[in-house]
């Protein structure tokens, strides 16, 4: 009994009792059968809302609440150190589903929109609680972990939501029960998740050493000086001793450490917590001084866009397929087709770790070849007038923004310690919500343009392809730099003056 009482105890210390309730919480918080039906479902005789109504009214809800939430939910999370912030998200997305279920005007479903922005934009605490509870040296494995399992309940929700539509096992409400009952799994292991004793900013642990993060100096044709750090290195100073701590392994840092409770703090260690001004004045410095670096800036112009785009198809195109086929029939293969894209987007993301390419000189044309492809996918979706067109183009789309937001985050990281590249995500990810809420408003909303589904996806359409047109170009003029610095630089033998004797 008590040799059982010490194991549970020790795994409790051990990183992977938490990693393995975040993993649980994110696996069914994540499963929703409904969501590849959801305009079937709002449009159909369950709520009796029109697609213009859905379209113009209710769906541009979510952008405005996520961009008014957003920065506030940011400082609340590492402020309240994440845990009550992952309870608070879950207590959102239960509201969201119930609202849902049980309320259908369309005031009703702009709150229900309202709720799920609340949702969207607490996701950072998700991503962050992670790492204040895991050692340095389980970041990678603790991050692959966490983001598996979403992918995973995106899938496993919407195969099990094609299954149960196609077979007609359950009604569109039942599965929105069915989903409730999986999100108060997530919400009671929320409740059970460790509190962190730090966080990155408010919180912060010293240890009396000094983290220094230096921008390696990269030419304008991608290339870097033979003297920088390697990329990715953070350099760690404690009087005379000079450690390069992402050297290190993880087999090797694990050597030792089994018997260490990475939540167990030293007092001595912590520092009572920042005050908003002086946290906010370093995030301001810090923001700065990443964006300094020129190609680390062109890397984040493409992230805001391009993300920008890609949550205005992923939230509008359920409304283009009723659209291309308005029949009863036409929602049989939507939760496979999602469960399609969500594989092929991770296989994407995964195959990028295998791939021997110099991005800093080739990434900038990749990012303008592909979206130009993911441009002619989405044309294709919208003139061609089929539905099988419309799902292979839908494919594809999400497969490439995958690939290519993979390659941009692998870039922008290599250079950042964990809190500069938290700013960095969370700054990119605001960019791009200021532009989809300024699309929103002028091409979406009812009381701007309010256009037709085709009339948006011709813009989206139009918009990725300046994407591509701008890229390729300076993907090529990087390319040419390149190969006229390795020309200026090479022994020329022919201008020799022939050796006379």
């Amino acid at each position: 009994m008590e040799a059982g009482e010490v194991a549970w105890r020790r795994w409790r210390a051990d990183w992977k009792y938490p990693t393995t309730l975040l993993c649980i919480y994110g696996f069914f918080s994540t499963v929703k059968p409904l969501e590849p039906f959801l305009i079937p479902y709002m449009t159909g005789p369950d709520k009796n809302l029109t697609t213009e109504q859905v379209t113009n009214r209710i769906f541009p809800v979510w952008t405005y609440s996520y961009i008014c939430v957003l920065v506030p939910v940011f400082l609340l999370t590492d402020w309240l150190r994440y845990k009550p912030v992952v309870v608070f998200q879950c207590v959102n997305l239960f509201v969201t589903t119930a609202l849902l279920l049980w309320l259908k005007s369309v005031p009703a479903m702009q709150v229900m929109q309202f709720f799920y922005g609340v949702v969207t934009a607490s996701e950072v605490a998700y991503f962050s609680y992670i790492y204040s509870v895991v050692d340095l040296k389980r970041y990678r494995k603790a991050t692959s972990y966490s983001r598996s399992v979403q992918l995973l309940g995106n899938t496993v929700g919407s195969v099990l939501g094609q299954l149960l539509v196609s077979f007609n096992l359950m009604s569109y409400n039942n599965i929105l029960v069915f989903t409730l009952v999986l999100t108060s799994i997530a919400l009671l292991t929320s409740c059970l998740l460790p509190m962190p004793q730090q966080s990155m900013y408010f919180h912060r642990k010293h240890t009396g050493q000094k983290t220094v993060t230096e921008f390696p100096q990269r030419h304008e044709d991608g290339t870097g000086d033979a003297t920088e750090h390697p990329s990715g290195s953070t350099l760690s100073f404690n009087g005379d001793e000079n450690v390069e701590r992402r050297g290190e392994t993880e087999d090797e840092a694990e050597k030792g450490q089994d018997e260490k409770d990475p939540q167990v703090v030293n007092s001595e260690e912590l520092v009572g917590a920042e005050t908003c001004g002086k946290v906010l004045l370093q995030l301001w410095g810090d923001f700065r001084q990443c964006y300094t670096s020129r190609e680390l800036l062109y890397w984040s112009v493409w992230w805001a866009m391009a993300t920008c785009g890609y949550n205005q198809v992923i939230n509008y195109v359920q409304v283009l397929w009723e659209h291309v086929q308005p029949s009863q029939n036409f929602t049989v293969y939507n939760g496979g087709v999602e469960a399609a894209s969500n594989l092929f987007g991770a296989a994407a993301a995964y195959s990028i770790g295998f791939t021997e390419v110099r991005w800093e000189q080739w990434g900038e044309l990749a990012l303008g070849g592909f979206s130009g492809l993911g441009a002619v996918g989405l044309f294709l979706m919208t003139f061609m007038g089929n539905i099988w067109v419309c799902y292979i183009g839908y494919i594809i789309f999400k497969f490439l923004y995958m690939l290519l937001i993979t390659i941009a985050m692998y870039q922008i990281a290599a250079d950042l310690t964990m809190e500069r590249y938290a700013l960095v995500f969370g700054a990119n990810n605001f960019g791009a919500l200021v532009l989809q809420t300024i699309i929103t408003s002028v091409v979406v909303d009812g009381k701007g343009l309010g256009l037709d589904i085709k009339t948006q996806f011709t813009i989206y359409s139009s918009y990725f392809m300046v994407i591509a047109v701008v890229f390729s170009l300076r993907g090529m003029f990087i390319i040419w730099r390149a190969q006229r610095s390795s020309k200026d630089f090479s022994p020329s033998v022919k201008n020799e003056p022939p050796d006379c004797e």
